[in-house]
């Protein structure tokens, strides 16, 4: 089975780095009723994180974030890999892109159970052109 590479828009919101912040965002979403493709989280300073969010409706997701009070930035564009889990998988990706010199802002990848596996990658907005050739994306 080949890699389903797709060019994905994301928002992102920062938040408090304490307990709770997440949970505020994430139930909110549920409350409307907006699923996720992704979410990735992580710090950006002392004390404030920064949340990235992949809907899988955007006009419904900006909706309920709107209601919710989400200061959202973006939308930004980004990578959205998924496909069966093996080894290598990644090193055949990043490869390509070495070979093409072009860095990589950021990474994240996860086995899904049932031998497959996701990664959302993320590369300068002037690069986005030639990852999606390079990788196929829709």
């Amino acid at each position: 089975m080949a890699d389903i590479v797709r060019r994905i828009e994301y928002y992102y919101t920062e938040v408090p780095g304490r307990p709770g912040a997440g949970a505020k965002i994430s139930n909110a979403l549920k409350a409307a009723h907006i699923n996720l493709l992704a979410c990735s989280a992580f710090p950006i300073a002392a004390g404030r994180a920064q949340v990235d969010l992949v809907p899988s409706n955007q006009r419904a997701f900006l909706a309920a974030a709107r209601k919710a009070g989400i200061k959202l930035v973006g939308p930004k564009t980004a990578f959205l890999i998924q496909g069966e889990d093996r080894v290598g998988t990644l090193a055949d990706i990043l490869t390509k892109l070495a070979e093409a010199r072009i860095n990589i802002t950021a990474l994240n990848a996860v086995a899904a159970g049932r031998r497959r596996y996701g990664a959302i990658l993320w590369v300068k907005p002037r690069n986005i052109g030639r990852v999606a050739e390079i990788l196929g994306a829709s």
